[in-house]
């Protein structure tokens, strides 16, 4: 077992954290003021990042975040593939600024779904696009097979009706994957995602929410009334099979919770960092003491480095099965599940450690642990989490364990 990053995605990881520190880092506290406001700097950084890309399956951002690859069929034996150079990518990204990785173009949780379950038609027609993901809805947040939202068949066209809340980019994104579901008496079978294209008649932006953290990224509400989506915009199969069940749209999940908890390391580390720059200034911090002889700071810190140790290695795990195509449901929730829990408690836990700097805007450490929330939150929340593990080693099903 070798726990060190692959030596092929090095330059890679160097890379996004230079971007992070001399990109992000400078106008973090600017859109964190400004909500709502572009960050008109990250244009010029997603050229970039495209041409960096460019023919490669082992990318920086959501787009690479698959379990499909040519490659995993040419030889046996460990690959180190899309899922986790994007999770690499994503760590070193959110040390800089996790609001402003969530607007960057073309990195949306949109295009990883298209990643995850588009046919090869869809992958080349969608490529280049910047897709948000429209999942929950009023009434209905963590249980995604509880969608209200429906789509019917007319013609070459799928009519859509619903409303979605809390979209990340949802106003900027040029498209949104959207679910729905076929048929409500079918259950979680028949629903499927479609990318709705920004402008397309019956959909529109009701409302941008005003939040505590990750202000630089837009986060809507959008309604679709009657909203005329081409047939050839249903990712993947379009039909239902009952005894498949939610598995293919779920798909999606397996590849974006490993990314969303790879978010949660970055912040993370991004405030242990900081705070251990600030604690050298009043402490020693020597690991070879026991941590009953060394003040309650240090001892704090220490436990603090490991949390965020476990976290990293559990979430790489999730990321590498994705890309050996092993079954990853329950490591990925596992991953999302700590990750979220750790960073949350960690950047709190930092801001009380700096005392009266972590709390004022002098430093980012307020900003972080004000960020951190959401990463627990979002992609399923930390209590659906335990579920979705609970379920999987004691082969319940949804039904069987609610």
């Amino acid at each position: 077992m070798n726990l060190e990053t692959p030596k092929k995605f090095r330059g890679l990881v160097t890379q996004a954290h230079q971007v992070a520190a001399h990109y992000f880092r400078p106008i973090s506290r600017k859109y964190d003021k400004a909500e709502h406001a572009y960050p008109q700097e990250l244009d010029l950084l997603a050229a970039l990042l495209d041409g960096m890309n460019a023919g490669s399956p082992d990318a920086i951002g959501a787009t690479s975040a698959s379990k499909r690859g040519a490659a995993l069929e040419l030889a046996p034996g460990n690959k180190n593939g899309g899922n986790l150079s994007a999770l690499l990518g994503v760590m070193e990204l959110c040390w800089g600024d996790v609001g402003l990785l969530l607007a960057m173009p073309r990195q949306g949780l949109g295009n990883a779904a298209i990643a995850a379950v588009a046919n090869d038609e869809q992958l080349q027609r969608f490529a280049g696009t910047w897709s948000a993901m429209a999942i929950t809805e009023p009434g209905c947040g963590s249980d995604s097979a509880a969608i209200r939202t429906t789509a019917t068949k007319d013609g070459e066209h799928y009519v859509l009706n619903g409303e979605k809340i809390f979209v990340t980019s949802g106003a900027r994104a040029d498209s949104v994957v959207v679910w729905a579901t076929l048929d409500k008496a079918l259950g979680r079978a028949a629903i499927k995602s479609f990318v709705v294209e920004q402008g397309t008649p019956g959909m529109s932006v009701a409302r941008l929410e005003k939040k505590l953290g990750i202000k630089a990224s837009d986060t809507a509400a959008i309604s679709f009334v009657d909203c005329r989506v081409p047939a050839a915009n249903l990712l993947g199969n379009p039909e239902i099979d009952v005894q498949k069940g939610f598995a293919g749209v779920m798909e999606t999940f397996d590849n974006t919770r490993p990314l969303v908890a790879g978010m949660a390391i970055g912040v993370a580390k991004a405030a242990l960092d900081r705070t251990r720059e600030l604690l050298k200034k009043h402490c020693k911090l020597d690991y070879s003491k026991p941590l009953f002889s060394v003040t309650h700071a240090e001892a704090t810190l220490y436990r603090l480095e490991a949390e965020w140790e476990a976290a990293r290695l559990l979430t790489m795990k999730a990321a590498w099965m994705a890309d050996n195509k092993l079954p990853n449901s329950k490591e990925a929730s596992i991953a999302k599940a700590k990750a979220g829990r750790m960073a949350n408690e960690m950047t709190l836990k930092c801001v009380e450690l700096a005392g009266a700097l972590g709390y004022g805007e002098d430093e980012l450490l307020e900003k972080w642990a004000r960020d951190s929330k959401i990463l627990d939150i979002f992609e399923g929340t930390q209590q659906i989490q335990l579920l979705i593990v609970a379920r999987r080693l004691l082969g319940k099903s949804s039904s069987e364990l609610k």
